[in-house]
């Protein structure tokens, strides 16, 4: 059957039909027949399951549907099993020979769900659950299973982990979705990654535990995944560490384990090295407890760009590594889309399928930003070619299930994989009763504006033969363009008053509270684009106030972008609408300032928006960084990956004025770095004058600046590898203060 047809089917039925309940199942089924009538759910069944089949998370999933259980062979019948189980021996040929797999059929009589495993029959039940969502049944058949093996997520994003009611959340949404991994890796617990050694404390152990219960319950393999390449030793001491770390984890009841040698340099990169440790790790753990998962690695050279053909890292594991140990891969660049040529490219090398580490929504290079809009990219003929797909998410948790939703959609049936379609069903999923209002809001928040990746996505796809117009100067697109406008501000007031969903709103609020004031800024400018000047009319109603209205939005945004009680400390500041709507509300602006002082002979500023701060640099990593400006406090963006300074290369953050200095320090992530950098400062008679850094303590990574800084008037500050050779660091933080 072509899966396209059937997609097709099932959105006209889910547009055409309000009671289609097909439509409902995310994700899209592989195989759907028989579909059309539409009956009610019945008030009660009888289940019919193998005898002695009592307690398993199947059972409990089914508990939660309506339909009352009665003991009563003339009810309504509801029949489950999966393998070999009697009761679904009749069924057998209608069972897709897979894992996971499941056949789901609906009468108005009985409803079957047999299974390949047990996971499947859950996977059966939660289709059924999900048809059954609006007190409707469809009659169909469907025959089902996943196109990728492991799908899910890797939390293995930098800054603030996820807290304890996320996860559980997580996993419950993971169930519904059919996603089967978890990769619990949060950069910013320490006894991951620095204290890897160590066990957790009584109190943090139990957490685990917790969250372990209930992946299970929703049919999740929990991975804890350890990071020991900051400052393995290849020793038999640090190997044993490693062994008896994973058994505290094993005796917690963790069966699904990953080694993680992402983001390091130095000794922990060796190839030879790491393969050596993971084959005894596999050999003497994982095989030899015999009910521990295939183990899941991420290298170093984790993507194309950074792979080095000479030394031959990649080929190293490929060839010495056990070919049951999965590899972590994010696509040609750290951040990237998945196709079937860089796959070609990462398999003929590892020897292995690769499993996909996907880093979208993750936005912890782009804080600034949240990401709302849909999930694309990805080759839909790649389902092959993979042992495993995870995406790596936002740290807002509830923002992050939008795209979340549709990477569960996608890893499960490609080849019909529709991402608006996905990204609609999405938010409804999300927030039901106001998803209308849900879609216009993310419309304006799916770009991630200039990074260091160069990942772009498109944006507010709508506005932009209307902006190009409204630029242009035409009245009707202007008048369109003010629509839009005031659809923002109500979209913005609706998700503020909304209560379905506390923990999205909490997320989304600072942005929410920006584009309710960026609203606000676009009905003042097409406002004031449209009106004629020339009549009279309220006295309030005219140029003067309306420039000002427009000059103090600008500053509220400017100051809600810098508020420390909204923001949390690592967030640079708040964008929305970045790609299309504010550059053409700030041209629109700038045309209609312009045209009014040329008519009037008034000399009002046309620029409404001010940027102070810019970057110039030879590293690569760093020219894409933004800026922040808080008050007097100044603030470059940190890059959370290993950056590498050739020798010469500088960076400098320009100044549209000289301002005086007060202090700085930067964070290079390294002891003892501050040697090999040079800082310099362009002062206001037009001199570089050299400044001295230091650290406090021999294991402090902070530099810190002389006490000459301090009055030097300057413009410019510049940074230079000085050393002669290649630095390898960090660029965690750099921050100065100015009078």
């Amino acid at each position: 059957m072509n899966k396209k047809l059937i997609l097709a089917s099932l959105l006209c039925l889910g547009v055409c039909g309000a009671s289609a309940q097909v439509s409902n199942i995310n994700p899209v089924p592989q195989q759907v027949a028989n579909v059309g009538t539409i009956v009610e759910v019945p008030a009660a069944w009888n289940i019919v399951k193998e005898k002695g089949y009592d307690a398993s998370y199947v059972l409990d999933a089914l508990a939660t549907a309506s339909p009352e259980v009665v003991v009563d062979k003339k009810a309504f019948q509801l029949t489950i099993g999966f393998g070999n189980q009697k009761v679904v021996k009749k069924y057998k040929k209608l069972i897709p020979a897979k894992a996971e797999g499941y056949y789901l059929k609906v009468t108005d009589k009985e409803i079957v769900i047999a299974a390949y495993d047990e996971r499947g029959a859950f996977y059966g039940v939660q289709s059924l659950l999900a048809m059954m969502r609006e007190g409707k049944l469809e009659l169909c058949e469907i025959t089902d299973f996943p196109d990728v093996a492991f799908r899910g997520v890797v939390e293995g994003f930098y800054g603030t982990p996820w807290s304890q009611e996320d996860r559980l959340s997580q996993f419950e949404f993971y169930g519904r979705n059919k996603m089967n991994v978890y990769i619990y890796g949060p950069k910013d617990d320490p006894y991951h990654r620095d204290k890897w050694r160590e066990p957790y404390p009584e109190a943090e152990a139990k957490k685990l535990q917790i969250l372990l219960e209930s992946a299970k319950k929703n049919g999740v393999n929990f991975y804890w995944a350890i990071h020991p390449g900051v400052d393995i030793k290849w020793t038999d001491a640090d190997r044993d560490a490693m062994m008896n770390k994973l058994e505290v984890m094993y005796q917690l009841g963790i069966r699904s384990f990953a080694v993680f040698f992402d983001d390091i340099w130095g000794e922990g990169t060796k190839a030879d090295k790491q393969a050596a440790l993971l084959n005894y790790i596999n050999q003497n753990f994982v095989l030899a407890k015999g009910d521990v998962a295939p183990l899941v690695m991420c290298p170093t050279e984790y993507n194309r760009s950074w792979a080095n053909e000479e030394k031959g890292y990649l080929r190293t594991l490929g060839n010495d590594m056990d070919k049951s140990v999965n590899i972590m891969w994010t696509g040609n660049t750290v951040v990237h889309t998945i196709d079937k040529p860089s796959m070609e490219w990462i398999n003929e090398r590892i020897q292995r399928k690769g499993y996909i580490w996907l880093n979208f929504p993750v936005s912890d290079f782009v804080r600034d930003h949240i990401l709302l809009g849909p999930t694309y990219g990805n080759g839909l003929d790649i389902a092959d070619d993979l042992s495993g797909f995870v995406s790596n998410p936002m740290e807002h948790a509830e923002a992050s299930k939008i795209s979340l939703y549709s990477i569960a959609d996608y890893t499960w049936n490609m080849e019909a994989y529709d991402y608006m379609s996905s990204w609609d069903k999405a938010i409804k999923d999300l927030m039901p009763h106001n998803a209308e209002a849900l879609k216009i809001w993310a419309s304006y928040n799916e770009d991630l504006g200039p990074n260091g990746h160069g990942f772009r996505r498109d944006e507010s796809r709508e506005l932009k033969p209307i902006a190009a117009a409204a630029i242009k100067g035409d009245k009707g697109a202007l008048v369109s363009l003010y629509a839009k406008c005031m659809e923002l501000e109500m979209a913005t007031n609706i998700l503020l008053g909304d209560k379905s969903n506390p923990a999205l709103l909490i997320e989304m609020k600072p942005w929410l509270l920006y584009g309710k004031l960026l609203a606000q800024f676009g009905l003042n400018v097409c406002g004031a684009a449209i009106s004629d000047f020339s009549k009279v009319g309220n006295r309030f109603d005219n140029f003067d106030n309306i420039y000002k209205e427009a000059v103090s939005i600008q500053a509220q945004l400017y100051e809600l972008a810098n508020d420390k009680n909204v923001l949390h400390p690592l967030q640079p500041g708040i964008k929305v609408g970045s790609l299309v709507l504010v550059p053409t509300l700030n041209k629109v602006f700038a045309n209609t300032v312009e045209a009014y002082n040329k008519a009037h002979g008034t000399n009002y500023d046309p620029v409404c928006e001010y940027q102070p701060f810019s970057i110039t640099t030879d590293v690569k990593q760093i020219a894409q960084q933004t800026v922040r400006a808080q008050g007097n406090n100044v603030s470059v963006n940190g890059i959370l990956e290993v950056v590498t300074w050739a020798p010469g290369d500088a960076f400098t953050i320009n100044i549209d004025r000289p301002v005086t200095m007060q202090g700085m320090d930067f964070n290079f992530g390294v002891k003892d770095v501050a040697k090999h950098f040079t800082l310099e400062l362009y002062t206001a008679d037009g001199q570089w004058r050299k400044v001295s850094l230091l650290h406090y303590s021999a294991d402090d990574t902070v530099i810190h600046t002389g006490g000459e800084l301090s009055g030097i008037r300057a413009s410019k500050i510049r940074v230079t590898n000085t050393s002669g050779a290649e630095v390898k660091a960090y660029f965690k933080s750099f921050n100065f203060v100015k009078q």
